[in-house]
């Protein structure tokens, strides 16, 4: 009996995605109690996702407005749903700003705040602090996301830049009482870095910001400096009491996808090993995890094959080329050229969001003979690293993953299948 690997992956990343939708995990956590009048404001990729879902259980008076990513949106009746762009903000998402903060401000002690948070709310929801211009916010996040820096590090910059960012839109609903949900997509799942913490304590600092802003070289106006050394800058720190109505609760995480596309695997026969979160520059991550799938392809350590491999998390892309794609197809191809077509392994790697980086894929599909393919093609897997461009390599074998919007976010899925031998026996057979 044979099977087709390429089904197998498929069906971790829908496994994973299943885990983390909205629709599965936010009705759980809604209160009991639905019948009071509720303001909903919400930011990021599945935000749209997450308000139909409290439309769909809240028997009470609705009111409120979402922003998400260009194509994200969902079929809401009460609740207003605006799209901007990611991840380099433009003037819909600073405009939708200004509303979220409009439709909180003047609020009483009775009044209650319903945050839906996830994923690209940083871009998303975008208001620059005074004196400085949409146009200095565009610039530097570009330059950052170029930069390899890690998530906390740009979101640390961009809580010291924003008006709503960092606690500050907590601090506009008080004395309401606010009531965050959230979708994780950063590795620890830190409140504060989630959609850059705009209804929890920063224990970020404004010289943090000046320094990550020096490490890689990031140039900015004067008034970005003058407003980064200036007090009026600092975020709410734990501890403010115009905070302590703001209330956090996770409902997805990296680690439940993960875990879902575990057990779809051992369902599958296959023995499963979570490497958990995962940082770093995706080339480089991708070489580590090379050197597992040959360690178990010779000497069946840390397990033995068939086995499937699953990380998560956000790498890095520091961009010197001129190519196309995200740090998923960036990490593919470097799996690709360090494997060189060893026999018997597949990989996947996708954003759940279904968009990776700024492409129209989520991600990319690798076969023992993609190398092989390639090179019969002409395109040196090393050539298109160099210039960043593992959406052509893999456009050019036909193995781009396109899945649209999933309206989730959980960050990024890897999964390495490595069978026993170069053949397509499922386990047990």
């Amino acid at each position: 009996m044979s099977f087709d690997p390429k089904q197998l992956l498929d069906e971790l990343f829908a496994s994973a995605l299943r885990a983390t939708h909205p629709r599965h995990v936010l009705p759980a956590y809604l209160p009991q109690e639905r019948s009071s009048r509720l303001i909903v404001i919400g930011a990021g990729k599945a935000a749209a996702a997450m308000a139909e879902v409290v439309e769909q259980h809240w028997q009470g008076p609705l009111t409120g407005v979402v922003v998400t990513r260009y194509g994200h949106g969902a079929n809401c009746q009460k609740i207003s749903v605006v799209e901007a762009a990611h991840p380099i903000p433009d003037d819909a998402g600073q405009r939708v700003a200004k509303q979220v903060l409009q439709l909180v401000s003047n609020l009483q002690e009775g009044d209650q705040v319903m945050l839906l948070l996830s994923g690209g709310g940083s871009a998303l929801l975008s208001l620059p602090a005074a004196g400085i211009g949409l146009a200095d916010k565009q610039a530097i996040n570009k330059a950052l996301l170029r930069s390899g820096a890690s998530i906390a590090e740009i979101n640390c910059v961009r809580k010291h830049l924003s008006a709503i960012k960092g606690g500050r839109l907590a601090k506009a609903c008080w004395p309401a009482s606010l009531t965050t949900y959230a979708i994780s997509d950063v590795p620890g799942d830190d409140p504060a870095v989630i959609a850059s913490g705009p209804s929890v304590a920063d224990p970020s600092t404004c010289q943090e910001a000046l320094d990550i802003l020096k490490r890689y070289a990031i140039s900015v106006p004067a008034a970005v400096t003058d407003w980064l050394n200036s007090p009026e800058a600092e975020t709410p720190k734990p501890g403010d009491p115009q905070l302590s109505r703001s209330h956090y609760q996770l409902i997805a995480t990296p680690q439940d996808a993960l875990e879902a596309a575990a057990a779809a695997a051992r369902a599958g026969g296959f023995n499963t090993l979570i490497l958990g979160d995962v940082e770093g520059e995706s080339r480089e991550v991708a070489k580590v995890h090379a050197a597992i799938v040959k360690q178990i392809r010779r000497y069946g350590q840390p397990m033995a094959a068939p086995c499937v491999i699953l990380s998560g998390g956000e790498t890095t892309v520091t961009v010197r080329g001129t190519g196309r794609g995200g740090r998923n197809a960036e990490f593919l191809l470097s799996l690709t050229d360090s494997l060189k077509g060893l026999p018997g392994v597949y990989a996947l790697a996708v954003d759940t969001d279904g968009i990776d980086g700024s492409e129209d894929n989520a991600g990319a599909l690798m076969t023992p003979d993609s190398y092989s393919r390639a090179q019969a093609l002409g395109l040196n897997s090393r050539v298109y690293l160099d210039n960043n461009d593992g959406y052509g390599y893999f456009a050019a074998l036909q193995q781009l993953i396109v899945s649209g919007p999933t309206r989730t976010n959980v960050n990024d899925l890897r999964a390495i299948l490595i069978l026993a031998d170069a053949d397509t026996t499922p386990p047990g057979n």
